[in-house]
């Protein structure tokens, strides 16, 4: 049950943080309207090594259903969990979704 909470909260933290930050820079009455491409590709690029740092020992940090895919047809995933990964990320990035729209 630990891989699929941490893919679950791995996957719902990397939404929030890398949307929030392509709403911030979007949206008008944000604080960083206009700041651009680079502080969008940083912010992601945190947003995926954060959840990865906390949550890769649990689950090996997928957080991404292709990647789930790609890891359980190269061989090196079992196949048995892919159904609980993928079901897990899909409710992580949703509850994300809801969260970041809850937000802005």
């Amino acid at each position: 049950m630990l891989p699929y909470i941490a893919e679950f909260l791995g996957t719902m933290i990397l939404i929030i943080l890398g949307d929030g930050v392509v709403a911030n820079v979007t949206l008008n009455r944000s604080g960083m309207k206009g700041a651009g491409p680079i502080q969008i590709t940083f912010a992601w690029g945190l947003a995926v090594l954060i959840p990865a740092f906390i949550f890769g020992a649990a689950s090996g940090a997928s957080f991404n259903p292709a990647l789930t895919l790609a890891l359980a047809i190269d061989g090196s995933f079992a196949w048995s969990l892919v159904p609980g990964y993928i079901l897990a990320q899909f409710l992580g990035a949703f509850v994300g979704g809801c969260i970041g729209w809850l937000l802005f």
